[in-house]
């Protein structure tokens, strides 16, 4: 009995690469399974019994209310042109020197990445802003989609991020599960607040990288990366002080970012009330820029409400696989696997940060977030690995997964807005370099995980 939910997540893999939306997909295969299962007496529908009190778990769940406020504070930063501004900024800063664009897409997203904390938002903004300027300016397609698709990634890792936030909230259960299976029945709890802190140093790491490989090519093939001319940066300056430029682009961004992050790692709030600082900071923001119209305003409510749906429609498409999964015997069935695995913890630690890779092809993050992470990390948490390590090595190997060709969301989300003379061979040979540092991130991370523990133990305790 216990192979039939192999074969039920085989199948929903199966239906979704048919195409057909995920929170249906998910939901139907299990009742499916479930139904057919109950006619040959292999599945209780009692377990079914207890899905109305997981819904009634999520609707009070005070750390999900982040999610839509979160969403809410991307989507008006989009809305309000600081994108546009700081990379401006950005490009008379840096752009006297070779590889200097590069530099300036890259602090742009990491900075982008912390005040929307959505992937493909970034991407996809990163790319209409700043691919046909650097193609203009003599950058070579292949630097300039790679350097593109990999800081619109850092979405994934940089606070404060959707994905960490939903991982915080799934890790929670399961380490409270695996304290309690191990007999700890006063267990502790781990926090969105606490992958937070934990992806501070993990996420500087990865811009540090960026931004070293900016130079060394800027070193070594400075005729693909060349500086701006001085019409160039009387352009984009448009007559106005760069000192200006930098303070109007620059100061509110950041100031919005300290405001939700440093609000969070001072103990000053919850995530869930530092996502409210972010949505009204975003939306002061808007209208400071004079960008808060009736009409932004109400295409960044729909895109909102648009986003939120399809996240809690998949959270409960979701619950309703992990019951039926667990009816079938599925968890039992992971857990011996993993007992049996050569090399202990360790081992079962590699195989499933390979199986999260691969799937993170045909999966975004939030299937993986709430399919599979409730499945492995209770097994893993109970073999004594640290809950806050485990859920940062998940965002960044996700994070890899989308750079990863010929699957990765991030080159299909470029590819979608890129130019046709930028070649899908220049996307996937430019976020090379790019996933060679992230493996290297994920192995030091392994060697060294005080780089993701220790911020969390300094703020926290």
């Amino acid at each position: 009995m216990e192979y039939v939910s192999v074969l039920m997540f085989l199948a929903v893999c199966f239906v979704l690469l048919l195409g057909y939306p995920v929170a249906f997909s998910l939901a139907g295969t299990a009742l499916l399974f479930a139904g057919v299962g109950s006619l040959f007496g292999i599945f209780d529908l009692a377990f079914l019994g207890a899905f109305p009190s997981r819904i009634f778990g999520t609707i009070n769940n005070q750390t999900l209310l982040a999610v839509p406020l979160f969403i809410f504070m991307g989507a008006m930063l989009e809305r309000s042109k600081i994108a546009e501004n700081l990379l401006n900024a950005m490009s008379l800063l840096f752009g006297r020197f070779n590889g200097g664009l590069g530099i300036s897409v890259t602090l742009v997203g990491m900075l982008l990445a912390a005040s929307t904390g959505i992937v493909g938002a970034t991407v996809v903004t990163m790319g209409l802003l700043s691919l046909p300027t650097m193609l203009k300016r003599g950058y070579s397609p292949v630097f300039s989609s790679g350097i593109i698709c990999a800081t619109g990634t850092l979405g994934q890792i940089i606070p404060p991020s959707i994905a960490l936030v939903l991982l915080g909230d799934v890790l929670s259960n399961a380490y409270q599960k695996a304290q309690l299976s191990n007999g700890v029945f006063s267990p502790e709890t781990v926090t969105v607040g606490d992958l937070f802190a934990g992806a501070v140093i993990p996420g500087l790491l990865l811009v540090l990288f960026y931004l070293a490989y900016c130079v060394a090519v800027a070193y070594f093939k400075p005729q693909s990366v060349p500086s701006l001319s001085e019409a160039d940066i009387a352009e984009i300056s448009a007559g106005q002080p760069i000192w200006k430029l930098m303070l109007t682009a620059l100061v509110p961004p950041l100031l919005l970012m300290f405001a939700v992050l440093g609000s969070i790692l001072f103990g000053y709030a919850t995530p869930t009330e530092a996502a409210g600082v972010g949505a009204m900071g975003a939306t002061f923001l808007a209208l400071w820029q004079k960008q808060l119209t009736r009409k932004n305003l109400k295409a960044v409510m729909q895109s909102t409400t648009k986003i939120t749906s399809m996240v809690f429609l998949i959270l409960i498409g979701a619950s309703l696989f992990s019951l039926v999964f667990r009816g079938f015997g599925g968890e039992e069935l992971v857990q011996g696997l993993f007992e049996k695995m050569p090399g202990g913890v360790v081992g079962a630690t590699i195989i499933v940060m390979l199986v999260i890779f691969f799937l993170g092809f045909i999966l975004d993050f939030i299937e993986i977030t709430f399919v599979v992470v409730p499945i492995v990390a209770p097994i893993l948490l109970a073999m004594g690995l640290d809950p806050v390590w485990l859920g940062i090595m998940i965002a960044i190997n996700l994070q890899t997964s989308f750079l990863t060709p010929p699957f990765g969301f991030a080159l299909f989300y470029l590819r979608g807005v890129a130019d046709k003379v930028v070649k899908t061979a220049d996307i996937y040979r430019g976020v090379i370099p790019f996933i060679v540092m992230q493996l290297i991130l994920l192995l030091a991370l392994a060697i060294w995980p005080e780089l993701v523990t220790w911020l969390p133990e300094i703020v926290y305790g």
